[in-house]
């Protein structure tokens, strides 16, 4: 049985679920007002993984994560630009689908947008406001948290000691700091809708509140998203919860940050700026096995060295994938149903059990890992030795375990293709640029190689070229 670590309770319990063989997820998605960043592209990959894990052991999954298009900071990034704001959140949401997309992260069932549900955040906030936890000030509504009984679980922190340790705003309309606010009175150029409390739009913490009891249900099964997103955000959301007397999330679960040790991410230092730079400069892939070689609670730290080191365990996946002619399970979409899986070649159930042994304890993705390159080494070992049988077997569990974890097989069987003059000129001096930092120079070399009808990709060998 899966067990994953609660953030309401503090303590890893088994995962029980509404219906039984029914998993429903709700995740926070990302704020539309900017390119996708390394957290976005975290939170995607850990959930992604859940996700498939789920659909491998049986079980139906829905799976919603939203889109807040409309907030404070897209208001502000297109005033900038002098756009209109849902131009902007146009623009950066097909950045963040197409990233998404890069790192094979499997599309949401429903992918709920904020201003498309704003009639029923109107509708929530009423119904606050009547029953005396929401009050009206001069500029918006706002929900009174000392009259939520147990506000605060999900920070692990009582009432009194977040009201001692909170900041004091220049709002000297609400009764009190921690008091967050519904509903926002119109401002001039703003995009407003209408409301009782006249026209304006509603705060970020009545979204996702709306959108997942509409679209799962009371009472479904898991909350997630990234741990800065525990307090105050989803903490509010369990307050308007709380407050009209729903039954919310049953299981709250909240990954680790993405840090860089000692040194801020620069492209002038070689670190990764943005999702869509590291995805511009390394294997899509180096990013999802560089997620899973971390706990899902844990920091990761995302640098060169470390995505080098991701893609140095992918090229030894890689390899064992054209030595077999290992087909891409992936090809066809996620593994679903352990038995059928196991039913498409002959593979070591014994290793398929350590597997799920350890994704079953608080999803340890670092020790599965661990089993798939075990297994990667026994079947080269096996091969060496002249154990057919056994190195199929091992190299067919490899095949099936990655695709469980969404780690597609690269140009599966087939052989690297022959260049010519030119390209391996350019390849050799796209090496010495990559070594020299020199970023620039590399991506415009990138793109003859890709001019010329090569794809482009960096290993921990150098760059790798074949034909599109």
């Amino acid at each position: 049985m899966l067990r994953l670590h609660d953030t309401a309770t503090g303590q890893v319990a088994d995962v029980a679920y509404r219906t039984p063989g029914e998993a429903s997820l709700y995740v926070c998605g990302p704020t539309v007002y900017d390119a996708p960043h390394l957290g976005h592209g975290r939170f995607a990959l850990v959930f992604d993984v859940l996700r498939r894990y789920l659909l491998f052991g049986g079980t139906a999954v829905t799976y919603v994560s939203n889109i807040t298009d409309i907030d404070d900071k897209i208001i502000g990034r297109a005033a900038e630009r002098g756009v209109a704001p849902d131009e902007l959140a146009r623009t950066y949401e097909a950045s963040y689908w197409a990233a998404m997309d890069a790192l094979g992260v499997l599309r949401p069932d429903q992918a709920p947008h904020a201003t498309g549900y704003v009639d029923a955040m109107v509708g929530l906030i009423g119904k606050l406001v009547d029953r005396g936890v929401g009050y009206e000030t001069d500029d918006g509504v706002y929900l009174s948290v000392a009259d939520i009984p147990d506000y605060g679980l999900l920070a692990r922190q009582p009432l009194d000691s977040l009201r001692a340790g909170a900041r004091v705003e220049s709002v000297d309309t609400k009764r009190s700091p921690l008091d967050f606010v519904l509903w926002k009175k119109a401002k001039p150029g703003e995009p407003t809708w209408p409301s009782p409390w006249g026209p304006g739009r509603p705060g970020w913490h009545t979204e996702c509140v709306v959108m997942s009891l509409d679209l799962l249900g009371e009472g479904f099964d898991i909350h997630g998203g990234g741990i800065d997103l525990a307090f105050p955000h989803h903490e509010n959301e369990r307050a308007q919860a709380v407050a009209i007397g729903a039954d919310f999330a049953r299981h709250w679960v909240h990954n680790g940050f993405v840090v860089v040790d000692g040194e801020k991410m620069s492209k002038s230092v070689g670190n990764f700026t943005s999702l869509d730079d590291l995805l511009a400069r390394s294997d899509a892939r180096a990013y999802r096995l560089l997620v899973l070689r971390s706990h899902y609670r844990s920091p990761i730290e995302v640098t060169p060295d470390t995505v080098a080191q991701a893609e140095a365990g992918l090229a030894r996946l890689d390899e064992l994938v054209r030595r077999f002619a290992l087909a891409d399970r992936l090809a066809a979409g996620p593994v679903t149903g352990l038995e059928a899986a196991s039913l498409a070649g002959d593979v070591d159930l014994d290793a398929v059990d350590r597997f799920r042994l350890r994704m079953d304890d608080d999803l340890d993705t670092p020790a599965a890992l661990a089993t798939v390159f075990e297994l990667t080494r026994q079947a080269n070992a096996a091969a060496d030795g002249g154990d057919d049988a056994g190195a199929r077997r091992a190299a067919n569990t490899v095949g099936l375990l990655c695709a469980v974890l969404g780690i597609g097989a690269h140009a599966a069987g087939s052989a690297p293709d022959e260049i010519d003059e030119v390209a391996a000129a350019l390849v050799r001096d796209r090496d010495r640029a990559r070594g020299a930092r020199a970023w620039a120079e590399a991506d415009r070399l990138r793109d003859q190689l890709e001019a010329a009808g090569w794809l482009v990709e960096d290993g921990p060998d150098g760059t790798r070229v074949r034909r599109s």
